[in-house]
């Protein structure tokens, strides 16, 4: 069988091939932005994933998140994302875990094990936690900012927490960091000012969120993509 990553080699070498198949990288959150990261990583050839979600899939996930179809409705997210690696690359090693990860979870995963760390929740005390336990483990991290109420997908940028403007998630994250003491902070935001939803929408899928984001089929993936990318040049050593 010839090398299904040949096209990849050509760019990254087969030193750099290596790198990925050895590397194992945890990704938080397999949604609209979580699933087009393990989707690049698995295409990359990254050798070992274990995704974290407790999520089932539902209707309105069908119009951004990669592993949505009428045939996954109320499957576990996760369950599907394994599927779907093994699928792309038999060789790889994943872990589905049904889990909500939080600070009483926290304890549940050993972060130690990881050579990167994908932050892609939506749920701000959730990726606080996630990011102290990282540093203080010390794994690389790579947090997701908004990608809610966006309409422009090339509006997104790889940067330091404290250089981040516009989003307001991010504006959040950087107070609570900054009274923890952490320094700094890698994460991929959008330089577009978030969109007011429309109020004459209604969400007919039960939710306990207070304000559901607008969302799309292109913005959420293209922060994935601009995720994914961070991640395998810095395994890479690029």
């Amino acid at each position: 069988m010839s090398n299904q990553f040949v096209r990849t080699e050509l760019l990254i070498g087969k030193e750099g091939l290596a790198r990925l198949a050895k590397a194992r990288v945890a990704v938080f959150g397999v949604g609209g932005v979580g699933g087009f990261v393990i989707e690049a990583l698995a295409r990359s050839g990254v050798g070992a994933l274990d995704i974290f979600d407790h999520d089932i899939i539902a209707l309105s996930n069908l119009n951004r998140q990669i592993i949505a179809t009428h045939k996954t409705i109320g499957q576990y997210k996760v369950d599907v994302a394994k599927e779907r690696i093994m699928d792309i690359n038999p060789d790889a090693v994943v872990n589905a875990y049904r889990l909500f990860y939080s600070p009483e979870a926290a304890h549940e995963v050993d972060l130690t094990v990881y050579d990167y760390i994908v932050d892609a929740i939506d749920t701000v005390t959730a990726k606080i936690e996630l990011v102290l336990q990282a540093k203080a483990a010390g794994v690389p991290i790579i947090c997701s900012m908004g990608a809610g109420n966006k309409m422009d997908p090339s509006r997104f940028v790889v940067d330091d927490i404290y250089n981040t403007s516009v989003c307001p998630l991010a504006k959040v994250l950087r107070k609570e960091l900054r009274e923890r003491g952490v320094d700094s902070l890698k994460v991929v935001y959008s330089k577009e000012a978030p969109l007011k939803p429309r109020e004459d929408v209604v969400m007919e899928e039960a939710t306990s969120k207070r304000h559901v984001p607008g969302s799309n089929s292109f913005v959420p993936p293209a922060a994935g993509l601009v995720i994914a990318g961070a991640v395998i040049r810095d395994l890479i050593g690029d």
